[in-house]
Order: C-alpha cells, then sequence, then structure tokens
C-alpha cells in the first residue's frame, strides 16, 4: 500500500504544478488578448481536468478488495488514461471556433513579450512533470501516470510550435498570424485527440490495457517472473506449470502448479508453498497475491526423475538436469495419469 499512497502523491504534486501552469496562461491571455495563447491554455483545462481523474482513479484503485470486488479495485486506473482523447479533442474544437472568430473580427494583441515568457517556462514546466510522472508510472507499474506523462510531454513540442509563431507576431505585427496558430494547433489538438481514442485499441500503451482487461497472459512479465524463480529456486520445486495472472492496476493475483515429490507430507508440501511465495514478494513486494496448487511429482504421463535433484528411494531413472522455469514451462497444461 506504500506504492499506492506514493503515487497518489505524485499526481497530486502534478495536479497541484498543473493548475498553477493554467492559471499562468489565463494570467497571460488576459494581459495579450491572443487567441493562439488562449489555445494553450485551454489545453491546459485538459490536463488539470485529465491530472484530477487520474488522481481519482489512483485512489480509487488503492482501496482493498470487498464482497462486490473479491480481486480489488486495480482496473480502474486503467480506464482514466482512455477518457483523455475525448476532452482533448473538445479542447481542439473550441480553439478553431475562437480562431476563425478572430479571423473575421481581429483584436489587437498587447504586452506578448510577457506572454511569451510565461509560455515557454509553462513548456519546460510541463516536459520536467511529465518526466517525473512516466518515471514514476514505470517503476510502480502505473498505467494512469504513464499515459498522463506522456501527455504532459506532448504538450511541450505544441508549446514550442506555439513560442515560435508569437516570436514571429511580435516582430512583425501581423494580426493574421494569431488567428492562423490558434486554428493550426486547434487541429494538432484534435488530431492528438483521435490518435489517443485510437490508441484505445492499436497502440502499446492500450494493447496492455486490453489485455489486462481480458487478463491475456503478459510474457514480458511472466519470464520476469520465471526468472526469479530460477534464482531463488528450491531443490523440491521439480517444476511449475499451469501459470496463469491476472492484473489489476498495479497488483498481481496469480495461480499456478508446482510439482513436488510424491511422498511429501502436507506440512513440507505447504512451506515449499510459502518458500515460493516469498521468492515472488521479494520481486513485486506486496503488489502479488499467489495462489498455488500442489502436483505430486508421480500423477503425470511421463516420468519426472530425470529433473529432480533430491536423493530419492523411489526414484524410476538417473537425474540429469532441472527443468529451466520460462515462459514457456510457466504456462504449459501438463497432462495427469
Amino acid at each position: 500500500m506504500k506504492e499506492e499512497v506514493l503515487k497518489q502523491r505524485v499526481q497530486q504534486k502534478i495536479l497541484l504544478l498543473s493548475f498553477l501552469i493554467l492559471v499562468g496562461k489565463f494570467v497571460a491571455y488576459w494581459l495579450t488578448d491572443s487567441v493562439g495563447i488562449l489555445t494553450d491554455a485551454l489545453e491546459s483545462i485538459v490536463n488539470v481536468a485529465a491530472g484530477a481523474m487520474s488522481l481519482y482513479a489512483l485512489y480509487w484503485s488503492a482501496r482493498p478488495k470487498d464482497k462486490s470486488h473479491p480481486f480489488g479495485h486495480g482496473k480502474v486506473e486503467l480506464l482514466s488514461a482512455s477518457v483523455e482523447g475525448i476532452m482533448i479533442s473538445m479542447a481542439g474544437l473550441m480553439i478553431i471556433y475562437e480562431g476563425i472568430k478572430r479571423l473575421f473580427f481581429p483584436v489587437e494583441v498587447q504586452r506578448l513579450d510577457i506572454g511569451i515568457i510565461i509560455v515557454a517556462l509553462s513548456g519546460l514546466l510541463n516536459y520536467a512533470m511529465g518526466w517525473y510522472s512516466i518515471r514514476t508510472g514505470k517503476r510502480y507499474s502505473s498505467v494512469a501516470l504513464v499515459a498522463g506523462g506522456k501527455h504532459l510531454q506532448s504538450d511541450t513540442y505544441s508549446t514550442i510550435g506555439l513560442v515560435a509563431g508569437l516570436l514571429l507576431l511580435h516582430f512583425t505585427h501581423i494580426m493574421w498570424i494569431d488567428s492562423a496558430l490558434a486554428l493550426l494547433f486547434g487541429c494538432i489538438i484534435i488530431f492528438t485527440g483521435i490518435s489517443i481514442l485510437r490508441c484505445l485499441l492499436y497502440t502499446s500503451i492500450l494493447r496492455k490495457t486490453t489485455a489486462n482487461l481480458l487478463d491475456k497472459a503478459d510474457e514480458v512479465l511472466l519470464q520476469q517472473l520465471a526468472e526469479t524463480l530460477n534464482e531463488k529456486r528450491g531443490p523440491e520445486w521439480i517444476d511449475i506449470h499451469n501459470t496463469k495472472v491476472i492484473k489489476y492496476g498495479s497488483f498481481l493475483y496469480m495461480d499456478c502448479d508446482l510439482t513436488i515429490p510424491w511422498y511429501y507430507t502436507i506440512e513440507e508440501g505447504h512451506k515449499s508453498g510459502d518458500r515460493l511465495k516469498a521468492a515472488l514478494e521479494e520481486r513485486i513486494a506486496d503488489r502479488i497475491q499467489l495462489t498455488v496448487h500442489l502436483d505430486p511429482c508421480n500423477i503425470f504421463d511421463r516420468s519426472r526423475c530425470d529433473c529432480c535433484p533430491l536423493e530419492c528411494k523411489y526414484r524410476k531413472e538417473a537425474f540429469k538436469q532441472l527443468e529451466t522455469i520460462s515462459f514457456t514451462s510457466f504456462v504449459r497444461l501438463e497432462k495427469e495419469d
């Protein structure tokens, strides 16, 4: 739970800075009356709204499991990454409307130098916040923080273009440049929003989201877990198979079959399962709930003696080598006699 609190605190800081940037941009718009700066201010509204949504999702996903949600509330975090596209597209439409209106009813911009400075500083802050959000999100497996961070960093690139256009307006005093900037960046913002919506189906972050929602096996994750178990392997772990992993936000619910010597007592088998759980918790801290089904080694259609290193008076064939735990062996479905 400490990780969940940390993620919430990171998002709280990002939300607070996003709100201060929003205020600064509207101050810049009020000082300059530039519709180009208004485009950046309206997009900041989206940032604040999306940040608040991400914070709510992180708070909700950290709630413990209950009767109605036996696997917890972690998957709600995934939904916050899918709403920003609609909000961004709406902001783009508002910007285009304002830009067209200014083409027919132009307004002279004022104190543009101050506005440029404010917009440029806000762009730098957005990029820094985005980097911090992405780094924290990757460290603690938070889709909401990673998606929010990439959104903030993408704003910086549009801000660079906006600042360049405002500088051109400042030195040339060609008034239609302000409306042209609004129309250009309004279209870019709409395209960004549509792209995010398309990402719900096609891009890497949301393919991962879809896989989470469908409980699809995550090959990279399972391979990492397999490597951990190979390092911490108990001699009585003959193999691990029929593994299933359900991912709820940053929490993992894992079910697997552990093959152990058939003559082990219930107590010995229970201790083997505890050692398996401890090895995984050392890697993933308190973000995993493990269910282990113990299989005796003599129930399968082929002997396991060749991959069991234990001294055993019931051995049917000589030990050759341990079977390496891998993604392939993890998900293998063993046939019983």
